[in-house]
């Protein structure tokens, strides 16, 4: 027959206590039924495992069997533990890929928040704009992708997260920031624009013909807010990004054009199941965001 993890187990009990009672009491079995334990075992090895009843004695096959034992009943206990907690989320490793917008605002608040969830998880977190986002999960480097959709985006199972609305960013004395309500795409006429990969995205006929004339263009978020800033222009961003910058001397102000808004949405490959871990994250960055948005960015 195959030796069996608990006969080990009960012979490593013994040996230790030095008696059936406390051994017994260790494994939560009676007497009798370590006794039984200790009998299969020295059957199947065909050898007693004690030099004397009294079980305080071992000899040389018992103490070379104790060795053994030991050895793997602590490898089976943290296979067993491993396994035990990747199935409850408690272990595991997670590749996460945001746009950073999302990484500058909903995550720190899903960590601060959650982090004690995942104390044993190795948890991997880049932030990139949504084509290398797309790219990442097409390729299964990362396991969960927040960015907005493209049409390379066959393959993915998607779950709206978050609307996220563009405005005009100036600084505090820009005359745009003086206007009660939202911007027209008309004060925007005669404004030396900064277009960045971000607002040149936006689906409106007013948006491209700025964006056209614009002569100024960067992609880096710092060195974006850096020319706005200095008062070179001003940029068009989504909130989240603007939110992100942590630019408290610049002004965010939202563009009255409905169609000025980006949708951002968690994916992950259609044919790939999550680790519980994973899932528990997915789930709570659901939440932080709803959370985010129902509070307003502002």
């Amino acid at each position: 027959m195959a030796l069996k993890i608990e006969l080990l187990r009960g012979f490593a009990a013994v040996a230790r206590s030095g008696n059936l009672s406390d051994a017994a009491g260790i494994l939560g079995r009676t007497p009798s039924a370590v006794s039984m334990m200790l009998k299969q075992l020295e059957t199947h090895l065909g050898e007693p495992l004690f030099e004397t009843d009294r079980k305080n004695r071992l000899t040389a096959l018992g103490a070379f069997v104790l060795e053994q034992a030991e050895r793997e009943l602590q490898q089976y206990d943290t296979m067993v533990k491993a396994i035990e907690g990747y199935a409850k989320a408690t272990h595991g490793h997670v590749r996460i890929a945001t746009v950073p917008s999302v990484a500058g605002t909903v995550m720190p608040l899903v960590f601060s928040r959650h982090i004690s969830d995942f104390e044993h998880v190795d948890i991997e977190l880049r932030d990139m704009d949504s084509i290398s986002v797309l790219h990442e999960l097409s390729r299964e480097r990362i396991d969960i992708g927040i960015a907005t959709l493209g049409q390379n985006s066959s393959g993915l199972h998607s779950q709206h997260l978050l609307s996220d609305a563009f405005g005009v960013i100036c600084t505090r004395n820009h005359p745009l920031a003086q206007q009660r309500g939202k911007i027209d795409w008309d004060m925007l006429r005669d404004e030396r624009l900064i277009a960045n990969s971000l607002s040149a995205g936006i689906n409106a006929e007013p948006s491209r013909i700025l964006h056209d004339k614009a002569l100024l263009k960067a992609q880096n978020l710092t060195s974006i807010m850096a020319m706005v800033r200095a008062e070179i222009g001003v940029t068009i961003l989504p909130e989240m990004a603007a939110r992100a910058a942590n630019a408290p001397e610049l002004v965010f102000c939202q563009l009255a054009d409905s169609r000025a808004t980006r949708q951002i949405h968690l994916l992950r490959k259609t044919d790939t199941a999550l680790s519980p871990a994973a899932r528990l994250l997915e789930k709570h960055i659901l939440t932080c965001a709803a959370e985010l948005t129902e509070g307003g960015l502002s």
